[in-house]
């Protein structure tokens, strides 16, 4: 899509992160939301809006490239299955940034939209928005590859549970979709780890 375009539609779902406030809950579901990559580089135009999520979930259970649990309701009305849009969850307990999340750039919080990040990308401001970057050390990818294994053995070891399955079934997902991003987010991260510094990363079983 055109840059401008890319940038009403972020505003769009700034808005719409912040409807989810209205949501009853002793503590948000949704605390924050950010984008990087392209948009925030001023690409013309942007093959996809690359935003983050964070979520009042702990670690283990956003496993990256997982679904976390009470996802399936934000993805609907975020309307994030429309196309146009990447996106990724955290923890509110890690960082944002990984090795695939670089320089993320906060839009949204429980305060609100963010205008100045907003105005600055509407006027390609880039200098402005590098000056709002998260400005956080990546999480270390050691540290995710075990939190993706203990996940992929989890739904391993539950796939066949009648309970688990119809827990893990609704919203147009399955079963083997849970299966798949666990398989997919743990060898994502085991070839990051191979790619980094040689010693950098033990083994997920240490």
């Amino acid at each position: 899509m055109r840059y401008g375009r890319a940038v009403e539609r972020l505003r769009m779902l700034a808005a719409a992160c912040d409807q989810t406030r209205r949501v009853p809950a002793d503590q948000p579901f949704l605390r924050a939301a950010y984008v990087f990559g392209d948009l925030t580089a001023g690409a013309d135009p942007v093959e996809a809006i690359e935003v983050v999520f964070v979520l009042n979930l702990p670690p283990e259970e956003v496993s990256w490239g997982s679904q976390p649990p009470g996802t399936a309701w934000l993805v609907d009305f975020l309307e994030l299955g429309k196309g146009g849009v990447a996106y990724w969850w955290r923890s509110r307990q890690d960082p944002v940034a990984n090795h695939v999340i670089h320089d993320p750039v906060r839009f949204w919080s429980l305060d609100g939209p963010d205008q100045a990040v907003l105005d600055a990308l509407a006027g390609r401001r880039f200098d402005l928005v590098r000056g709002m970057e998260a400005g956080e050390e990546p999480a270390e990818v050691a540290g995710e590859l075990r939190t993706a294994l203990e996940h992929l053995r989890a739904v391993h070891g539950a796939y066949w549970d009648r309970r688990w399955r119809r827990e893990h079934r609704g919203i147009g997902r399955y079963p083997e979709h849970h299966l798949w991003e666990a398989v997919q987010g743990y060898l994502e991260l085991l070839d990051a780890s191979e790619d980094g510094p040689a010693g950098s990363v033990g083994s997920p079983d240490s």
